[in-house]
């Protein structure tokens, strides 16, 4: 089957730290602080690329790490940065993410690229705090973590036209005369597992892609038949060809299958009822009841539908229906699921989380969040000049006057991951 569903874990690389170095040369006493910078962390690009056509290679492979950046060296050195882990994708991937469903980009041009998770910074050698008054400084800052992020690839077809209807219809058999492509026929009444795409081409430059939308039973919206799976399928063509056997050679009545498709296409996603539809009454060579096929085609005039008596076997009128087709998407414009502006590499930014937060756990204060816990790794609590500095950025960030809005009174425990001290105001 299709692959065209995937979850995978994405992880950009870290920052490096930055070091804590002082100068040494012979003769030369007390050298000054020159520890380097931390390199940035590998961001993780997904990049569209038309040598993939499907997402079955995220079936084997989950998660995605980018590279992380080197730390500071003495010398005033810098790190080496991370290099950028580029994932590519088909084109028409939708992605999401994964926790909210929220469509975070609509990958639908060659080349787009969109960095989807972002490297983290390199931190400060100890270089960067060396002042008149502070002229050896024994810490550095610690480079921050790489986003993290688990998304959801969902691949809608990029076909113009799709081909609708209930299966043993003649879909298929209207997809092979019409284009090079090859499904599957045979008479079945369950439906086709894989979507068929075509190329019809109508000579001088004049081509569309048609595809062959399955899954679309009696039931579908409610995930009967396949068909949560390819419904979505339909939302990027910009005209349906609703097939049906006309013929009443089965004993079923084709006003009905007609509107029983569009009440699953309706309820799946009412926008898609909304879509230009024509109607294809299929099977006319074999008719085997002329006043349930002709009831049908007047039906359909009536609600205002082009139709069109075709018999997809024999190609009678098939000709007829592409060329009107084709003449029809000339004035649909191509739909676009999510607005994009014209970069070539967007950076995607998340709602990002709170620098810190505070909960009691038994009488502990406790502090706790990414920034708190680079603070931390940053610190060097022998160092008194470093303690100062730690106690300076708690304050600046607004732990401290946070602690006291909870309640914390002079002597009351604090923790901050490993490190505990008592409250003094």
């Amino acid at each position: 089957m299709l692959a065209d569903t995937a979850t995978i874990y994405i992880e950009a690389g870290n920052g490096g730290n930055g070091l804590v170095s002082f100068h040494r040369e012979k003769y030369v006493a007390a050298g000054g602080p020159d520890g380097g910078d931390g390199g940035n962390g590998g961001s993780v690009i997904l990049e569209v690329d038309d040598k993939v056509s499907t997402l079955a290679d995220f079936r084997y492979k989950k998660q995605y790490k980018a590279q992380n950046g080197g730390d500071g060296r003495a010398a005033r050195c810098s790190g080496k940065n991370g290099e950028d882990l580029v994932v590519t994708v088909p084109v028409g991937t939708l992605v999401k993410d994964a926790n909210t469903d929220k469509v975070i980009a609509d990958l639908n041009k060659l080349g787009q690229r969109i960095v989807i998770a972002k490297g983290g910074s390199g931190g400060w050698g100890n270089s960067h705090f060396a002042t008149p008054t502070r002229q050896i400084p024994r810490f550095a800052k610690s480079g921050t973590d790489g986003e993290k992020r688990e998304i959801k690839l969902e691949l809608k077809l990029l076909a113009d036209v799709g081909l609708v209807g209930f299966p043993n219809v003649g879909k298929s058999t209207l997809l092979s005369v019409v284009s090079d492509a090859r499904p599957k026929i045979a008479n079945y009444h369950f439906t086709t597992l894989e979507p068929n795409l075509g190329v019809v081409d109508l000579g001088a430059g004049n081509s569309f892609v048609i595809a062959d939308i399955p899954g679309i039973i009696e039931g579908a919206s409610e995930g009967i038949g396949l068909g949560h799976e390819f419904l979505k399928h339909v939302e990027r063509t910009r005209l349906l060809i609703h097939v049906v056997d006309a013929s009443g050679i089965e004993g079923r009545n084709p006003i009905e299958d007609f509107d029983k498709i569009n009440e699953e296409i309706e309820k799946y996603n009412p926008k898609l009822a909304e879509k230009k539809q024509i109607v294809a009454a299929n099977k006319k060579d074999i008719a085997f009841d002329e006043d349930v096929y002709n009831a049908f085609c007047k039906e359909m005039k009536e609600r205002g539908y082009e139709v069109f008596e075709i018999s997809a076997a024999t190609k009678l009128n098939v000709d007829s229906l592409m060329k009107y087709v084709s003449g029809m998407l000339d004035k649909i414009p191509m739909p676009v699921l999510v607005d994009e502006d014209d970069q070539e590499e967007k950076i995607i930014k998340f709602e990002a989380e709170p620098d810190f937060t505070i909960r009691r756990e038994n009488e502990f204060y406790v502090v706790e969040g990414e920034w708190v816990k680079r603070l931390v790794g940053s610190t060097n609590f022998s160092d008194s000049e470093s303690l100062q500095y730690f106690q300076r950025s708690l304050k600046k960030k607004g732990v401290i006057k946070a602690l006291e809005e909870k309640g914390i009174t002079e002597g009351c425990p604090v923790k901050i991951y490993d490190i505990e001290f008592d409250y003094v105001k």
